[in-house]
């Protein structure tokens, strides 16, 4: 968040362990234990587009089931394309920016699809609406790199789980047409977790999720955010 606050100008005076704080007693206070966080900063009224002097933040909590559900997703290759680099700085989360994702989210959902994939100006693959995208081939995990991504917290949560576990991953530019075929597929995000992908373009990855490296890091990665929530809840709610 801070480094999106910068990349947009926005004054950020917040420390981490003022959040946290804020954050676990929102959290208690609303008896949630499981629960989505959404923290947004925001500028003051400003016709004049000048430098803003100051911001305020809002930190929002509920309780959510998981964004994308549990079963693997059908998707599709989006009409749309994920914003010019040169033209936003599409490294930082802005509310402005989920125009992007909601259009192309709702066109795949029009469309009988679970989710969309976009593609950058390019044409190589970039990412899912609020997620980014994995794909597993050959005993080895590709991933689109920095550049033209939200450079997302739970996509660098999967590398280190890749990293831990001896998984070969790769940042690189690939098209749709290199995924047909491949073995298996994920999302990642704050919301959506880890989810499987069933298929791209109607055409399904070839290999049983269950036996898949993508499923091994799903797991890892579920064991990783539960043994976090438990020592949240007993350090702050005394829940164990």
């Amino acid at each position: 968040m801070k480094a999106s606050a910068e990349a947009l100008n926005l004054p950020y005076t917040y420390s981490t362990e003022e959040l946290t704080d804020i954050t676990y007693t929102l959290l208690s206070k609303n008896n949630l234990q499981n629960a989505y966080i959404r923290p947004v900063i925001y500028a003051p009224a400003n016709m004049s587009f000048n430098l803003n002097t100051e911001s305020f933040i809002v930190i929002e909590v509920w309780e959510m089931a998981p964004f994308l559900g549990n079963k693997l997703l059908r998707v599709m290759t989006s009409s749309f394309q994920r914003p010019n680099p040169k033209g936003f700085k599409i490294q930082a989360k802005a509310a402005g920016h989920y125009v992007n994702s909601i259009l192309a989210s709702q066109e795949a959902k029009a469309a009988g699809y679970d989710e969309a994939l976009l593609n950058d100006m390019h044409g190589f693959v970039a990412e899912a609406p609020g997620a980014n995208v994995f794909v597993e081939k050959d005993g080895k995990l590709f991933t689109p790199g920095l550049g033209n991504i939200l450079p997302g917290i739970t996509r660098a949560t999967v590398l280190d789980l890749c990293a831990e576990l001896n998984i070969p991953v790769e940042q690189k530019m690939f098209t749709t047409e290199e995924i047909y075929g491949a073995d298996a597929a994920f999302f990642c995000g704050t919301a959506a977790e880890v989810i499987g992908l069933a298929s791209l373009d109607d055409k399904p990855f070839t290999c049983n999720w269950e036996n898949t490296l993508s499923k091994l890091i799903q797991e890892n990665y579920t064991n990783l955010t539960m043994a976090n929530k438990s020592a949240i809840l007993n350090e702050v709610m005394g829940v164990e």
